[in-house]
């Protein structure tokens, strides 16, 4: 089963990015998956249990630092096209 989830990193630190782009950087080591990442959220499309994987590995290790992080998610239980920009009618 494909899934398509949509992924925000808040960390709870004044000195945010370097948080943020260790866990975009980790996420991309999972070949498997395709993934887009803008300003405001990162899109994961694969195998279900794939991103599940791949979701879990990186927020635990996001978590596992002694400064506080809140994590923001939706999940699709289908495959959404992220790599384009959809057309409105």
């Amino acid at each position: 089963m494909k899934t398509t989830i949509e992924i925000s990193m808040y960390p709870l630190d004044a000195d945010y990015k370097p948080a943020i782009k260790a866990f975009v950087l980790k996420l991309r080591d999972y070949s498997e998956l395709e993934i887009v990442t803008n300003q405001m959220s990162t899109q994961v499309r694969g195998e279900f249990d794939v991103v599940t994987t791949a979701i879990n590995a990186c927020m635990k290790a996001a978590m596992a630092s002694n400064e506080k992080v809140v994590f923001v998610t939706k999940w699709l239980n289908g495959d959404l096209e992220i790599g384009q920009t959809p057309e409105i009618d």
